[in-house]
Formats: structure tokens, sequence, C-alpha cells
């Protein structure tokens, strides 16, 4: 089957997302405030959200097998983030509920078409390697496992080592940055990172083509634009790009990418046709407000 000129097989993927769940409360407001300035919004509204939230439920519409492993509070808004999860078709067996912390919730103020966002990650940084050892038969059996850096890095790490080691093919969006230990970078089999944070990613001096040099076909960059930046193996410097005429908003495009890449990997396609499913995907969530609702389903795609 073919769809947005991609090969979709008969066989579902399955896929492992490890990362973080949220509420995000979302404030419109027509500028951004100036240091001690007070503004009256015009609007707000709450959505679900979260890294890797995000990504469990774009590879879920997109037609795989997907077990969520996270942590989340025990008060009303996880149990409601459960329930979504569940509604989705994600399976949420191994998702820690915390008795200690509340969930997660991100705070983003939308102003003159940018977001400035601030994440309290409370539950999420109770998830322990403990957990993932728990999910070890889902992980064993997965065609990929997707991780994200909105959790603590010592499960960061410890995760993409236990993949790693038993051959499982590791996706890593890495965001929000932090510096990443060069056997890390090696064991995973690509890297999404926001084009303002390579230097806190890598450490390196480098430029950007440089990097994109050094992990061909491994590093691809993306900016604001939905543009993704990548060194082909054919020596070539690519960019694709696939940008609506009437973006709403451009939370969770990163996630939309990485799943939608992800799902077209998975199928046996090649890089090329890869990022421009994502850049398909993720152009769709721009279309609607959220970083979930605008996620496609598969056969909404054809």
């Amino acid at each position: 089957m073919k769809v947005k000129n991609i090969n979709i097989s008969t066989e579902k993927p399955k896929i492992v997302v490890v990362g973080s769940s949220s509420l995000d409360r979302v404030i419109n407001t027509e500028k951004t405030p100036l240091p001690n300035e007070t503004l009256l919004a015009c609007s707000s509204e709450n959505y679900y959200g979260g890294k890797g939230a995000n990504q469990a439920v774009a590879c879920a519409r997109l037609g795989a097998q997907v077990h969520f492993i996270g942590s989340v509070g025990m008060e009303p808004v996880g149990q409601q983030i459960l329930r979504h999860l569940v509604d989705e078709g994600i399976n949420v067996g191994f998702v820690n509920e915390s008795p200690y912390s509340e969930s997660g919730k991100a705070y983003v103020l939308a102003a003159e078409n940018q977001n400035t966002i601030v994440v309290v990650p409370s539950a999420n940084n109770d998830l322990k390697t403990a957990h993932i050892i728990q999910a070890e038969k889902a992980i064993e059996k997965a065609d990929w496992l997707l991780i994200q850096m909105e959790i603590p890095l010592e499960v960061i790490f410890f995760t993409i080592n236990y993949a790693f080691k038993h051959k499982i093919k590791i996706g890593l969006y890495a965001s929000p940055a932090k510096k990443l230990p060069y056997d890390i970078i090696e064991k995973v089999n690509f890297i999404i990172a926001k084009e303002s944070e390579l230097t806190t990613l890598f450490g390196e001096n480098a430029t950007t083509e440089e990097l994109l040099k050094k992990y061909s076909e491994k590093l691809f960059i993306r900016n604001n634009a939905n543009e993704t930046t990548y060194w082909h193996k054919d020596g070539i410097l690519k960019t694709e790009r696939k940008e609506h005429e009437h973006t709403l908003q451009k939370m969770g495009m990163g996630d939309a990418f990485t799943a939608g890449f992800t799902i077209a990997l998975s199928h046996q396609n090649s890089i090329e046709e890869s990022v421009k499913f994502g850049n398909e995907i993720a152009n769709e969530v721009s279309k609607h407000k959220g970083p979930q609702r605008g996620l496609p389903k598969l056969e909404s795609l054809k």
C-alpha cells in the first residue's frame, strides 16, 4: 500500500516509547511580556502533551503497536492522561503511577507566532531504571525504541544501553538539549536535534555542516520552518521542507516528525522518503491547536 508516496507493509511495527507525558497549559497573548510587565491573556487552553506521549500517540495513529513507558501522578490529571493513551490504543501497562509527585505539566506562552515553554517534570522525574527493567519483554520484542530528554538522564542512558545490548533500533529526539556522551551517540540509529541546540548537545565548535558530515544519515537537524537537514550518504547536503501556509501553532512538530520518520523507516522506506513523510506528519500537526489534536491517522493519508 502507498501512503504519501511511501510503502506501508501489512505488518504493524512494534514501537516502545520511553518518555514524558504532561498536561500542557497554553496561554495566548498578543505579545511576549517584558520583564516586570503584566499582560491580560486573550485566551487559554489545556492539551495533552509531553514529548513521549506525543510520539506514542503519533505512532499509534500511524498504525504501530505501541507500548508507552513513563510516569504519571496518582491525582486525577494522571488518570486522565492514562485514559487518553488507552483510548488511543496504546499499552500503558508499564507506566509508573507515582505516589510522590503530581503529573507533569508544561506552561506555554504563545505570542507573535512563537512559543515560550516551561516544563515542570514532576512525576516524569520519578521514572527509574527499575521501571525499564520491568518492561524488558516489551523492549526486547520491539522493532524500534524511541526516547527523548524530558526524563532523568540516568534513565535515558540506561535505556539506550539496554536496547543496544538487545539489538533494538533506537531513535533519540534530543530535546530539551543536554550534552550527549560519545558512546550514546554511537549506539543510537538516529538523532533528531533542534538547530539552536547543537552546541549544547555535542559540545563541539564544529559548524553545522561539519556535524552533519560526521554523523551522516544519523543526525537530522530541524528548525521552526519545518525544515529537516541531513547529510546524505552520497555526500550531498539535503534539506526537506514542508510548511502549511496557515500554520496555527508549532507545538509538537518535532515529535510528529520523529514518529512519522520512524514509521516510514519501519516499513523499509529510504532515508529520503522517510524524512519527507516525517515532515508531512509534522505539517499536519501545525494545522491544529495542541501537539496531539492534529496527528493524522494512517487511513486519512491514503
